[in-house]
């Protein structure tokens, strides 16, 4: 029995570390959790980290596909009870899936996120398949955090989905030199075509004055999507989604602090500092 609790102990600090080192709001919206809930959304964020490090790596496009499809081969041996004895967030991911009764197919879901992400060589996407996009790699996960979080009523799948868009917008907005550096481009095909900028490459298309009037367009769908999310707190899950609001004022006071400085401005990366951090977590706004 002692072995069993030391090697536990062995998986649950190792996927802590992958989402501490990482340096995500994640890690300190999760930490106001119970200790069973925060140790499976730290195996959910492990998985999701991950996966996005082989679709953003330097591997060949053909490596990244066998490792993302190795990763599915593995998501369905867990839901066969077929765990990997040699990998630890399998492992983490193993022992949470029945207790919280995870929907495999939200996995599925971010795979097919990070496969998007893997193709994408600086064509823009519709706004239809960035709205899947976003629902893959943010709202996924959002639906694996409620399972988690004990609430999946109606309100709460509303939730998990609009508030993953506005994150993952956010995330656009804040990354777009990035994601331009590496061919990328998550800018939706209608607004490149509203501004009349169809046809740049990412990079282009940074130097182009109608940068700043498309961020504003995303920016607004983006405050849209927050708005949305609050507005599907109710009494009976504003307990559960506790968590779900942390990250979200974080993420809120990155979005903010774009907006303050510029929104067509897109770089330096955005980061928070821990006043910036800790004033986010307190929801709180200049």
């Amino acid at each position: 029995m002692a072995r069993k609790i030391k090697d536990d102990q062995d998986v649950n600090d190792y996927v802590r570390n992958i989402v501490k080192e990482a340096g995500s709001s994640f890690y300190w919206g999760m930490r106001f959790l119970p200790k069973n809930k925060r140790e499976a959304m730290f195996a959910v964020y492990a998985f999701c980290r991950v996966v996005d490090d082989i679709a953003d790596g330097e591997l060949s496009i053909d490596e990244k596909k066998r490792q993302l499809d190795e990763w599915k081969k593995i998501i369905n041996g867990l839901y066969q009870n077929d765990v990997p004895t040699d990998n630890k967030i399998a492992i983490a991911l193993g022992r949470v899936i029945n207790e919280f009764s995870l929907p495999k197919d939200e996995f599925l879901e971010v795979i097919a996120g990070m496969e998007m992400d893997m193709n994408n060589t600086g064509t823009p996407l519709t706004m239809s398949e960035l709205k899947l996009y976003c629902r893959r790699v943010a709202g996924a996960v959002g639906m694996l955090s409620i399972h988690i979080f004990g609430d999946i009523s109606k309100e709460s799948v509303q939730y998990a989905i609009c508030l993953g868009e506005a994150l993952q917008l956010t995330n656009i907005l804040r990354d777009e030199a990035e994601d331009a550096d590496m061919g990328r481009i998550y800018i939706p095909l209608e607004l490149m075509s509203k501004y009349g900028v169809e046809g740049l490459s990412p990079k282009e298309l940074l130097d182009s004055p109608a940068l700043l009037d498309i961020r504003k367009d995303l920016a607004v769908r983006a405050e849209e999507m927050y708005a949305k999310a609050q507005s599907l707190i109710t009494p009976q899950n504003k307990k559960a989604l506790k968590a779900a609001e942390m990250m979200k004022r974080v993420y809120y006071a990155i979005f903010r602090k774009m907006q303050k400085r510029g929104i067509g401005i897109v770089s330096p990366r955005i980061k928070l500092g821990k006043l910036d951090m800790l004033m986010g977590l307190l929801g709180y706004e200049e």
